[in-house]
Formats: C-alpha cells, structure tokens, sequence
C-alpha cells in the first residue's frame, strides 16, 4: 500500500514531489522548508524562526496521516550553516520528548531551496 500525504496544513510541494509517502507501516517524509503554508514563503528570517515552521510543516504532515512527533524515527536536519546548529538544535529539542528522541543526522549543504537556512527531512514508524 501506497498512499501520497497531502495537506493544506503544510506548504505544496514546489516540484514533481508530494509532501510525503505512508507505507502503512512507514511514513517518509519529503525534506520540509520554513515555508509558512498560508502565506506560500517563508517569513523567519532567523534559523530559530525558520527551523520552528519546517518542524511545524513536518508535524502537519504527520498529524494529516494520523501521527505525531513522537512517531518519528530519523530525521535529516540541512543546514545552510553548520555554525547555526546549536541554535537549531535548541529549537527541534522542543518537538521532541526527551527518551524518544529520534535517530538524526545533521550536515551543511551548500545551498537549500528558496534561500532556506534549514531543511528537515523524516522517517516516521505507525505503531
């Protein structure tokens, strides 16, 4: 089974990509840009301000298909600077449980989407 997530809640796809894939089992999330939904850009300019909206669009998405933050197994966090990860990091620990905090990995990349400064990517279990 097959089934493309797609809600208003989280911003459109802005390519030949959905929003995410739920396997039933598994969710994979397409990498979520702090694009705020009901204005269709982005509007934080400051990597706190924008890793909050991509982890709110990931939620939303998540929440479309009967999940929470919780059910996150791996996430991908794209930094535009590796230098604004501890800034980061105070953020996404807020959209997280402590004792279930998901498999992450977290890497600069030369450029993201729309000028983004963060790019957040999920892996998602249905228990």
């Amino acid at each position: 089974m097959k089934t493309i997530l797609n809600t208003k809640n989280a911003p459109e796809a802005i390519g030949p990509y959905s929003q995410g894939i739920d396997t039933g089992k598994l969710m994979f999330l397409s990498g979520q840009i702090p694009i705020c939904p009901t204005e269709g850009k982005i509007i934080a300019t400051d990597i706190e301000g924008q890793t909050k909206q991509a982890l709110e669009n990931v939620k939303a998405i998540l929440e479309s298909c009967g999940c929470t933050m919780d059910n996150v197994v791996k996430t991908t966090v794209y930094l535009k600077d590796i230098n604004d990860f501890v800034k980061m990091n105070e953020v996404y620990k807020e959209f997280f449980k402590e004792g279930n905090y998901p498999a992450r990995s977290a890497v600069q990349v030369a450029a993201l989407p729309k000028d983004a400064l963060v790019e957040v990517e999920v892996i998602a279990l249905r228990e």
